[in-house]
């Protein structure tokens, strides 16, 4: 797809998270930290899920996916972010367009991938006996497809509808990374279109991907709540906690970060509470899935046992 330039904006300026020039290397030094265990987090799970054949089920595959979408989220916005620490922080008209594609399309992507985890949670605890039948690898494959497919045409809906603006004022935009809603503030041509493709992107991919994890959990919920001991239903609880966290993770700060950049007078604190969304959860990912997942640590332990060879 050819980049055609309608601006007479040929660069942006993306604001860093402090101006303060005494703390330039401090935060890149822990932001660099972040990202570091981010990549190595998310790398060694992808690892041990392939490389033991006992998590070659459909929830390490789902859970590979995620992995694989943090890792990758990551590397989109995050060395753009730690050089502009250290150096000018400007990003050409081009490469915002390419940042904001990929941001979409690997948040889109995520919210239906987790949907897909809460889908196979639900099969699991409520139609155990079936389990094997209903989440085949056919039916995982098309899964993941289906979650690509969706955060590419969202992806596309809004990095299309934000090329036909036209960016003639202002460069700087309100955020450390290329976002739609900083962008839009921005144009000095109508975003009457781009807010409509907003909405409806967000209420498809995000109303849509709540909704359907709050429904399989509600049903999960009933169907815990009538199992007769105490123990089993524990259980039940047990294998839900780590996905439950993740959502919990990714929805809410993903709201709260919205809610404060949608509003030009929040945007200072939209900045901060976005980098816990953009940099912390990919982070987290990996150790919420691992620390109370007994079958990853075997995993974890003959991989090291086994060696490189």
């Amino acid at each position: 797809m050819t980049v055609r330039n309608r601006s007479s904006v040929t660069e942006f300026i993306l604001m860093r998270l402090s101006e303060e020039s005494s703390l330039q290397l401090p935060l890149f030094l822990l932001f660099l930290g972040i990202y570091v265990f981010t990549v190595l987090g998310n790398l060694g799970l992808i690892s041990v899920i392939g490389l033991n054949s006992s998590l070659h089920t459909p929830m390490y595959f789902f859970l590979f996916n995620l992995s694989l979408i943090d890792l990758c989220y990551s590397c989109v916005f995050t060395p753009k972010m730690l050089s502009d620490f250290l150096s000018e922080n400007i990003i050409s008209y081009a490469g915002c367009m390419t940042q904001l594609f990929f941001f979409c399309f690997f948040v889109n992507s995520e919210c239906y991938v987790l949907v897909s985890m809460a889908y196979d949670r639900y099969v699991a605890i409520c139609n155990p006996l079936l389990y094997s039948v209903i989440m085949s690898p056919q039916v995982c494959s098309l899964l993941m497809f289906g979650s690509y497919v969706i955060g590419f045409a969202g992806a596309m809906a809004h990095t299309g509808s934000m090329l036909r603006l036209t960016f003639c004022d202002s460069n700087v935009i309100r955020h450390h990374l290329c976002e739609v809603l900083p962008l839009l503030q921005l144009s000095c041509t109508s975003t009457h279109v781009n807010e409509l493709v907003f909405f409806v992107v967000v209420g498809v991919v995000i109303t849509g991907s709540s909704l359907s994890i709050f429904i399989s959990y509600a049903l999960i919920l009933s169907n815990i709540l009538r199992i007769p001991s105490a123990e089993g239903r524990s259980k039940a609880f047990g294998t839900c906690g780590s996905h439950l966290a993740a959502v919990a993770l990714y929805f809410g700060s993903g709201a709260f970060t919205y809610l404060t950049t949608s509003f030009p007078g929040m945007a200072n604190q939209g900045k901060f509470v976005s980098v816990f969304y953009t940099n912390v959860v990919p982070m987290l990912n990996p150790l919420i899935y691992s620390l109370r997942n007994k079958d990853v640590k075997l995993a974890l332990d003959r991989t090291l046992k086994r060696g490189p060879f």
